[in-house]
């Protein structure tokens, strides 16, 4: 949730945040600062109502022994007026509360200072490139014409609809050997293996910044339940409505889960093999750390993605997303883009996020510094440790023979036999 205390006293900096970041609109900080006026001056009226109540209420029994009959009838119906208008006033700043609450939830994150400005991905900065372009003495393939028998479209159509798969023989077995190895480099960098649900409530969803912006993005249940779109939203809520000690600092957790996404906003787009699909696989990274330390923190967590994919001898570059590219809940992100010869082009496998204490607001974790002081908010950052069905499509584009297979990549051969190739 956005600090509506930033928005009192930086007002001008708040609403160049929203421009940078292509919303056009700010209307929505004046309203914000309105409300937050009303509701101050009802708590004020409310708690003078209540102390003149609470000092006719002392009052009242001296008058009812001494006064006279208009004078008890008078404090009675006065009493009762004070009564019936401090009742008045919970429904009133409730619902003063709950508008500004949604607003505040609507807010997009404030940008690092140091955030490249630009209007779409065309502004985004190359930061790094990591290791060489593979050369090919054929024309290279795209991944669902290299593994087309073992990537099954049509049945995944035939039992969910559009934009979902059923993985077979190789593929099925390419998909289990990444995320053991994912979580395995996870483990070995100190990152707490967890398995959370996929099924999540409003308030979990809300905590992690889904909502209210990606409602019609989401999967929901009739019962106001939603499957999540990645695990970044079960492990952000672990420790909701907590105070952590600051020996606790930094929590590292990494977790393997499907994510669901509708993919509302991208009509049309790769809509042949599994680029972007309904139901994907995930290992999620997500830090829970000190203020002062999440700017380390985040480089750190690049390099444990990183790790992943030069592990795997992948080509990829490493750029930091401008304002106009920026994720709602961020403050800065550096994605990682792998190297794909069958598209010609680099596609996104990995998005790494420090969001701040904004998530902290949102799901209520704070922590407490042994030198004593109020409880802080921590700062969270998440990062994708990488998704498993784009790295399928690396792994084929890039190892794929002339003769139609793969060769397997040195650091899965013990999770698939050691087998030196597959075939489709």
């Amino acid at each position: 949730m956005f600090n509506v205390k930033l928005i009192l006293e930086s007002k001008d900096k708040v609403i160049a945040n929203l421009k940078n970041r292509n919303i056009a609109d700010t209307q929505i900080i004046d309203d914000i600062i309105s409300l937050d006026r009303k509701r101050k001056e009802l708590v004020v009226e409310s708690e003078n109502t209540r102390a003149l109540q609470k000092k006719m209420s002392k009052e009242m029994p001296v008058v009812m022994k001494n006064g006279t009959d208009d004078e008890k009838s008078d404090i009675r119906k006065k009493l009762k007026d004070l009564s019936e208008k401090v009742k008045s006033f919970a429904p009133d700043i409730k619902a003063v509360e709950e508008n500004l609450s949604y607003k505040l939830l609507s807010i997009p994150n404030l940008m690092a200072d140091d955030c490249p400005i630009g209007k779409d991905e065309n502004s985004n900065i190359e930061i790094s490139l990591s290791g060489d372009k593979p050369s090919f003495d054929f024309k290279p393939l795209e991944h669902f014409d290299i593994a087309k028998d073992s990537i099954d479209s049509e049945r995944g159509t035939k039992l969910s609809g559009a934009r979902f798969v059923v993985y077979k023989n190789n593929i099925a077995k390419l998909e289990r050997a990444l995320l053991n190895y994912m979580l395995d480099t996870a483990n070995e960098n100190g990152y707490c293996e967890t398995m959370p649900p996929v099924l999540v409530s409003r308030k979990t969803m809300t905590g992690s910044g889904q909502l209210p912006k990606f409602e019609d993005d989401a999967y929901k249940t009739t019962d106001d339940m939603f499957l999540i779109p990645t695990a970044e939203v079960s492990l952000v809520n672990m420790h909701a409505d907590e105070i952590l000690n600051e020996k606790e600092l930094p929590k590292y957790y990494v977790s393997y889960t499907p994510c669901f996404r509708r993919e509302a906003g991208s009509y049309g787009k790769d809509t042949k093999g599994i680029i972007r699909m309904h139901q994907f696989n995930k290992v999620e990274l997500v830090k829970f750390v000190k203020p002062e330390d999440s700017i380390n923190e985040l480089n750190k967590l690049l390099k444990n993605a990183e790790q992943v994919l030069q592990g795997l001898g992948l080509h990829y570059r490493v750029i930091e997303l401008c304002s106009g590219d920026l994720g709602f809940n961020a403050v800065k992100t550096f994605d990682i883009e792998v190297w794909l010869p069958g598209q010609d082009q680099y596609r996104e496998i990995s998005s790494c996020s420090n969001t701040g204490d904004f998530q902290a607001r949102r799901a209520n974790i704070r922590f407490k510094r042994k030198d004593g002081g109020k409880p802080e908010f921590t700062h969270i950052l998440n990062g994708s440790g990488i998704a498993i069905d784009r790295t399928i499509v690396a792994v084929l584009e890039n190892y794929q023979n002339a003769d139609g297979s793969i060769t397997i990549p040195e650091v899965l051969k013990k999770y698939l036999n050691d087998a030196e190739a597959f075939t489709f």
